[in-house]
């Protein structure tokens, strides 16, 4: 798919991220990767469509009605440009979604998996369907009689409903002509009950039903005391907008803003509304008027089947052959989950790289700290955590031993606000010591530290990672973490825990890349030193890595680099706003992104030539929220094996040549191909440790 509104310079932001989500349907698309895993990543699909109309989408709407003064007329017009441009986007992946969907659907029936619907009923499963709606269904239902009401209801942002029109003949002269119709919303009710209905298993075949279906197949039982002779129903979905406005009232809390807004993001304005395309148009522009939707919002038209992302969570039937073969999360070479940890990371800095290595090590760390009476203090940054986390509870049980606990949790973390907010209250109650962060700033970085007493002085120990501190995520997702003792790097990370406290003093640091105190700075100079290499004839590269690449003077500072011949390569998972390849300006840059079975999610960057490589990881992505406007943490790397394994992981992916897709100005997501051998990065990755541990 090529795409309009690219500069010659840079890709529109929007289109990018449109252009990455296209390569998860890609993934969808494929009929290498397992049948199950390939319905998974249509729900992945869909899940980030939502949170991109509910923000992205929300955000140029607002600029497109003049909400933000400081906008000129012209941006204005290039927004409500943008807008039609991505509701066009949205609705040809929308369809190809829905093409790839129903091959899948098509596939499943070899291996005796039927997804069907209420028209496709036998008696007996029939018989089963409305016990079933009577005993788990009904007793569950919000259903809502819309014509008389003041005011239209509330509808739950991303949730599904039923949109249902009754309506009557009036048998007169106009045999057409009917009674004012009756239209009502059926909540289906997922959140409780889940959306797939598994139904008895005839012989070899199993078939399954979605809870929408059941509940078509029962209209009759919902509205039984209504007087009509034909009923519809229709799937609908809104989005609204998810944007946190900041409430500049300082004399209330982080915590009161931030629950305030959780609150009242479900009456947040509607920019989406999906809707089953078979739908009658009286009821849908009945719907239109009451919700407020008009020309500026996205009208996404589809079949019977929206909320896509409960995909996810389609059941397995116990069927592991259609998904990926699951392989044992290594060991770390040389590391023990025997014995003392801290003494281990005491004698050398040690590299974990989830889901490759067993994510236990994170937590042996802090289940050692909490017990070890040498231990004083335990800091934390918190981001995302796991709905029962084991993090967490190895820090209630620090703080129950009587260690001093600080954590530092952001509750502006998109999505898991609410989440966060109830952890927060647990650890109150638990007497940890919380910080909520800064008033304009998210804390993004990912640091732990702990301080031990050792011969009468303080010994600190941590840990360093590109992700979140959240087990689940840690089987999904690809990070690195470092674990060291390296005094002066943890002495930064102190700095940092001092600054949340006193945040008018802005540290400086020896070690760390820490936005946003300097680290633009640092990074031109990093940046500066293969430029000078390069006009002095040396060999000058740079190898970075990151989720996206959207800072525009990051961008021009990667040209410049270009253009006085540095080679560049660049590893971006999702938006990349830069151009590779345009002669007299980029011509010295290749860019892949890598869209596979796990989530790539690291942040390397490396600088210089082989055997003079400066490296660096942490949790900032070159974007300017992650540059400007948060706290991030990029920790330079000092000990050699550490140093060759990132370069050698970094390599690998490079080469990949299933999996890697090449970045160019048409945005069409061709994939990488060529080379003597196939190499699927993750993959060889996994082969790489595993040899690691043989040797």
């Amino acid at each position: 798919m090529t795409y309009s509104l690219i500069s010659n310079k840079y890709i529109n932001r929007e289109i990018s991220w449109l252009s990455f989500n296209e390569r998860v349907l890609q993934e969808a698309s494929d009929k290498k990767v397992p049948l199950l895993e390939r319905l998974r990543f249509v729900g992945i699909f869909s899940n980030n469509m939502d949170e991109f109309f509910k923000v992205r989408y929300a955000k140029i709407q607002r600029i497109s009605e003049g909400k933000f003064p400081e906008k000129s007329k012209f941006q204005v017009r290039q927004a409500k440009k943008l807008l039609k441009e991505i509701t066009k986007i949205a609705i040809k992946q929308q369809n190809e979604m829905r093409h790839v969907r129903r091959g899948i659907f098509e596939e499943l029936k070899e291996h005796d998996i039927y997804l069907i619907d209420e028209r496709e009923l036998n008696k007996t499963q029939g018989e089963f369907v409305r016990d079933f709606f009577i005993n788990k269904v009904s007793p569950s239902l919000f259903t809502i009689v819309l014509n008389d009401l003041p005011e239209f209801p509330i509808i739950k942002d991303s949730s599904v409903y039923l949109a249902a029109k009754m309506s009557k003949k009036k048998y007169g002269l106009n045999p057409d002509e009917i009674t004012e119709p009756i239209y009502a919303l059926v909540e289906i009710p997922t959140d409780s009950l889940g959306r797939f209905v598994v139904l008895p298993q005839e012989g070899k075949k199993n078939y399954i039903m979605l809870l929408d279906d059941v509940i078509r197949y029962n209209l009759d039982e919902i509205f039984n005391i209504f007087d009509y002779d034909h009923i519809e129903a229709h799937v609908i979905k809104i989005s609204r907008d998810a944007q946190f406005e900041e409430d500049l009232d300082r004399t209330k809390s982080i915590l009161d803003k931030v629950s305030f807004y959780v609150r009242q993001r479900q009456k947040g304005e509607p920019v989406r509304l999906i809707y089953d395309e078979a739908i009658s148009k009286d009821t849908l522009e009945f719907l239109k008027q009451k919700m407020g939707i008009d020309e500026l919002d996205s009208l996404i038209p589809g079949g019977r089947i929206h909320n896509h992302r409960d995909f996810m969570g389609f059941p397995d039937l116990g069927r592991k052959k259609l998904y990926y073969k699951q392989y044992p999360a290594l060991p770390i070479k040389d590391l023990s989950l025997r014995g003392s940890i801290l003494k281990q990371i005491k004698e050398k800095d040690r590299l974990l790289f989830a889901p490759y290595h067993n994510y236990k090590y994170v937590l042996k760390f802090l289940r050692e700290a909490a017990l070890d009476p040498k231990v004083k203090e335990i800091k934390i940054t918190i981001y995302r955590l796991a709905k029962n986390s084991q993090i967490a509870g190895a820090l209630i049980n620090a703080a129950k031993n009587g260690k001093k606990v600080t954590v530092q949790i952001e509750l502006r973390a998109r999505f898991d606000e609410a989440h966060n907010i109830k952890y927060a209250e647990i650890f109150k109650n638990e007497g940890i010591n919380l910080v909520f962060g800064l008033p304009d700033i998210k804390v993004h970085s990912k640091v732990c530290m702990i301080e031990r007493e050792e011969e009468g002085q303080i010994k600190r120990y941590g840990f360093i990672s590109t992700g979140n501190f959240n087990e689940k995520t840690a089987k999904i997702y690809t990070d690195y973490t470092l674990f060291t003792a390296h005094q002066g790097i943890l002495e930064d990370v102190n700095k940092l825990f001092n600054f949340f406290d006193i945040n008018y003093k802005i540290p400086k640091y020896k070690h760390l890349l820490v936005p946003p105190h300097f680290f633009r700075k640092k990074f031109y100079a990093l940046v500066n030193e293969q430029i000078k290499r390069a006009k002095q004839g040396k060999k000058a590269f740079m190898r970075l890595k990151m989720n996206s690449l959207s800072d525009l003077k990051m961008i021009n500072k990667l040209y410049e680099a270009s253009q006085a011949g540095v080679k560049i390569h660049l590893i971006v998972r999702g938006i990349n706003r830069l151009i590779p390849g345009i002669k007299g300006l980029s011509e010295n840059i290749e860019a892949i992104s890598i869209v596979d079975k796990f989530l790539e999610h690291p942040r390397l960057f490396i600088f210089g030539p082989e055997g003079e490589e400066k490296v660096f990881m942490g949790s900032a992505d070159l974007m300017p929220r992650n540059i400007d406007r948060r706290v991030e943490v990029t920790t330079p790397i000092y000990d050699p094996d550490i140093k060759k394994e990132l370069i050698d992981t970094f390599n690998i992916s490079w080469n990949d040549n299933v999996k890697a897709r090449i970045f160019n100005a048409t945005q069409d997501n061709k994939y990488k191909t060529g080379g003597k051998k196939e190499i699927r990065s993750q993959f060889a990755t996994y082969d790489y440790y595993l040899e690691k541990l043989k040797k």
